[in-house]
């Protein structure tokens, strides 16, 4: 049986925008504290238009969630850890995909 594959937070910027410059250490520890659970792509709308038109991004910096091939949340404009965070707690699986919970009685 396959594996569910992770939820992604895609990013999407553009180089010029400040607010979306100043995310990008947020992400970095997104990426690191969720690795297991999470994927993060970045996606320069300047290189990759058509990914901004089908995400129907207006404005940088954007996250979008998708999991399972759908859109399930998204922030527009820049945004704080505790949005972030908030955003993910929802859609995140609890535990790692193959780790065993162990329960004190």
């Amino acid at each position: 049986m396959n594996e569910p594959a992770l939820p992604q937070l895609v990013f999407f910027f553009d180089a010029r925008s400040g607010p979306a410059r100043r995310m990008e250490s947020l992400l970095a520890h997104i990426e690191r504290k969720e690795r297991g659970r999470l994927q993060v792509r970045h996606v320069n709308i300047e290189e990759h238009r058509h990914l901004a038109a089908k995400f129907e991004v207006e404005q940088v910096p954007t996250l979008v969630l998708v999991r399972d091939k759908k859109v399930v949340d998204r922030i527009d404009g820049r945004a704080s850890m505790p949005q972030i965070e908030r955003l993910l707690e929802e859609h995140l699986p609890l535990e790692e995909p193959g780790a065993v919970a162990y329960f004190s009685s």
